[in-house]
């Protein structure tokens, strides 16, 4: 995981896991829009998933 992709998940969550597959997209942004926290929380959970 780079700096750039940490800093894009604070900043825009689905964008960073944009290359994660389609769920991945639809689930950070739910929770980016319920609110930012839980967004950017499981942007920096699925970017350090190693089996992905």
């Amino acid at each position: 995981m780079s700096i750039w992709r940490v800093i894009l998940s604070i900043i825009f969550p689905p964008l960073a896991v944009f290359d994660k597959g389609c769920g991945s997209i639809l689930i950070t942004f739910i929770l980016w829009i319920c609110g930012w926290v839980p967004g950017v929380i499981a942007a920096l959970v699925i970017l350090n998933n190693p089996d992905r």
